[in-house]
């Protein structure tokens, strides 16, 4: 049995391909790179290297050629939908048997700009035929790192996300199921990895327990929430961005209730308060 890890110099696929080599022989794995150059570390630690891009499927037929697992990591934003349509076919023409993707939280009930992708990618890989693992990710903790580094600089806490609710955990910890999954343990078809959803308030509070620090908590409308980021040196329109997904958050998108993530681990998550200094260490 082969396993391919797609987007393995970002910091998801390296988590999966650490856990992975513990469940499977190394000598089995595989990881994706778009270019020579970002192969060579992954090289070093032994893992076998495959060129690939996701807006170009020959460079992925190539890459999955002979691949019998394959962990798909969503890309970014922008072309994602003609992207994704291509590891689909290109894992499909090369015989992958397997795919664990990963998705969005509550995907097909989402009205988030930012569901509409893995909705799409979902359904191309029904359509294929593949057996899969949707992997529902919540959202990772290390995404409000610009907002905890504001509050630590500054002495504010600052969102905009009102009494909205996230099921935030590591991303170290998605990527703890995302490499179980791929390594062959039978899951459902949807895991809904969420964390237990708690306000900005609470995420606040656990950060001031974290760091023994006083940080004034601050419920802000929109503008006054860009101006915190930009502040802390974060260009205007990643600023508003991280607005966009405040706004996700305040209409509810990530206030999803599950045992999955617990369940599919075998274990407690991390608390927040741990998972917090673990970040700042």
């Amino acid at each position: 049995m082969t396993y391919l890890v797609t987007g393995a110099t970002g910091g998801f696929g390296g988590y999966a391909l650490e856990f992975l080599k513990d469940l499977v022989s190394k000598d089995q794995i595989y990881a994706l790179v778009r270019s020579e150059e970002k192969a060579a570390t992954l090289k070093e630690k032994g893992y076998n290297v495959r060129v690939g891009d996701y807006s170009d499927i020959n460079s992925l037929s190539n890459a999955f050629d002979g691949i019998d697992r394959l962990l798909f990591v969503s890309g970014a934003p922008g072309n994602r939908q003609e992207e994704h349509a291509n590891v689909v076919k290109a894992a499909k023409d090369a015989g992958v048997q397997y795919i664990a993707y990963t998705s969005f939280a509550d995907a097909d009930h989402s009205t988030s700009a930012l569901a509409a992708d893995h909705i799409f990618t979902e359904k191309q890989i029904k359509e294929a035929g593949i057996a899969h693992t949707f992997l529902r990710n919540n959202w990772y903790l290390e995404n409000e790192m610009p907002i905890i580094g504001g509050a630590l600089a500054s002495g504010k806490f600052v969102y905009a996300a009102k009494e909205g609710k996230t099921g935030w955990a590591l991303k170290r910890e998605y990527a703890e199921v995302a490499a179980k999954a791929l390594a062959g343990t039978e899951y459902p078809e949807i895991l809904e990895l969420s964390g237990s959803p708690i306000t900005y308030a609470e995420l606040a509070a656990a950060l001031k327990e974290a760091t023994g620090k006083e940080i004034e908590v601050v419920s802000s409308d929109d503008q006054t929430f860009v101006d915190s980021l930009t502040a802390g040196g974060l260009p205007q329109p990643v600023a508003e961005m991280f607005l966009s997904f405040q706004h996700d958050i305040k209409n509810n998108q990530l206030d999803v209730t599950s045992s999955d993530f617990e369940q599919a681990l075998g274990k407690p998550l991390t608390s927040r308060v741990e998972a917090i200094k673990e970040l700042l260490n």
